[in-house]
């Protein structure tokens, strides 16, 4: 679909004055419902870029005379700066042609990305219809020159027999404005490019007016979720990390054996999480929970190694003569946990769905490379560190 097809990732990109809240309220049946356009009223492409028509008759109505209504009334200074103000208010920003033509141009400048497919908005509508009221012909297909004709444009479009579809796009009051677009993929890392271009873009060609731009859709949703996501895992796994060492630290009594019972838990958080980024992988949902069994998993046969090590070593009094005792019950308990509980996940790599997939490799690996760094690089790390770890008692 998003190969022969605009995209089936969506996005969405609003504009609206700086500082101005959005209109949030329902548009209701009476908004929704078709506009009913007088017979009398008339609407010529020749006249579209012209002062709008007046209904038969009421071209030639007589002017109201100065004073008529009396001096009281007539007599009403509005002072220029609030009238100025009221205007501002009242303008429909996304009724301009210079606006509507900003809006088409950055489309454009989008759609030269390769990443969005097809893009739709109101400056889409108004070419639309501008095109198929002249003649049809793509020449026409364009933002109109004047307000008054993008307006016959809008009222045209209304007149069909979906006139709420227009509210999808632009707010009633025409003051804020929703640009939809159709993405090729679904990665967060291309719906970052898009936002960063269009920030980049805005900040070369400012709009002609004060404008806002804000995103929102489910695929900018997804990009706010993965930075709290990551940034969330990353405090909760480092402070995780401290925290076990220091249990660690407690429960040997010993700084340095505390230090040492984390190497495998170092290694395996080392290697799992340096192979998922060397080979591309998404840290996604799955990865990112199991990284704290992670945590739990590793430093479980480190412990129950290094605990058997101290009780052998007192039992024995030395390293030489302890070892084959400790690689003879709990080597071969903690051998056979990693073969039963690893092969068991095994299963799962069988599974259609990928996460299950993705569970099955984690905590088959998480098991093994924990394995290996207990049975393999503690004991090298002990007989090393054999003076250090067993002090000798002074007697006198």
């Amino acid at each position: 679909l998003n190969e022969h097809f605009g995209g089936t990732y969506m996005a969405y990109l609003a504009f609206r004055p700086a500082g101005e809240e959005i209109i949030t309220e329902h548009v209701g049946e009476e908004q929704s419902a078709p506009v009913e356009i007088d017979d009398t009223l008339s609407v010529s492409p020749a006249g579209l870029d012209s002062e709008p028509l007046l209904p038969m008759g009421l071209d030639d109505a007589p002017v109201m005379p100065e004073g008529l209504l009396g001096d009281s009334v007539n007599s009403v200074e509005v002072p220029e700066e609030v009238e100025a103000e009221i205007g501002e208010e009242k303008e429909e920003i996304f009724k301009r042609p210079e606006t509507l033509r900003y809006i088409a141009a950055l489309q454009e400048h989008l759609s030269g990305l390769g990443l969005v497919g097809k893009s739709n908005s109101l400056a889409d509508i108004v070419k639309t219809v501008h095109r198929e009221l002249i003649n049809g012909e793509d020449d026409q297909f364009r933002i109109p020159d004047s307000v008054p004709a993008v307006a016959q444009c809008l009222m045209q479009y209304q007149s069909s027999h979906r006139p709420g579809d227009l509210w999808h796009f632009v707010t009633p009051d025409y003051r804020s404005t929703s640009i939809w677009f159709q993405l090729k993929s679904g990665d967060n890392k291309d719906t970052e490019k898009v936002v960063q271009a269009v920030e980049d873009y805005v900040v070369k060609n400012p709009p002609p007016f004060d404008l806002e731009p804000n995103w929102f859709g489910l695929t900018y949703i997804n990009i706010i979720w993965q930075e709290k996501m990551v940034s969330g895992m990353l405090q909760a796994f480092l402070g995780s990390f401290v925290v076990v060492l220091l249990m660690m630290i407690v429960l040997f009594r010993s700084a340095l054996w505390g230090l040492l019972s984390m190497i495998p838990l170092t290694l395996t958080i080392g290697l799992i999480y340096g192979m998922i980024g060397f080979i591309g992988k998404d840290y996604d949902m799955p990865v990112a929970v199991l990284s704290a069994l992670t945590l739990g998993m590793a430093v479980d046969f480190a412990i129950h190694f290094l605990a058997r090590s101290r009780a052998l070593y007192a039992e024995h009094g030395s390293w030489d003569a302890a070892y084959p005792h400790v690689f003879g019950e709990p080597a071969r308990a903690i051998m056979r946990n990693v073969i039963v509980i690893a092969f068991g996940f095994t299963p799962l790599l069988a599974a259609p769905l990928l996460p299950y997939r993705t569970v099955g490799i984690f905590l088959a690996s998480i098991l093994f490379i924990s394995g290996f760094g207990t049975l393999v690089i503690l004991p090298a790390l002990i007989k090393v560190l054999e003076p250090w770890l067993f002090p000798k008692k002074k007697t006198f």
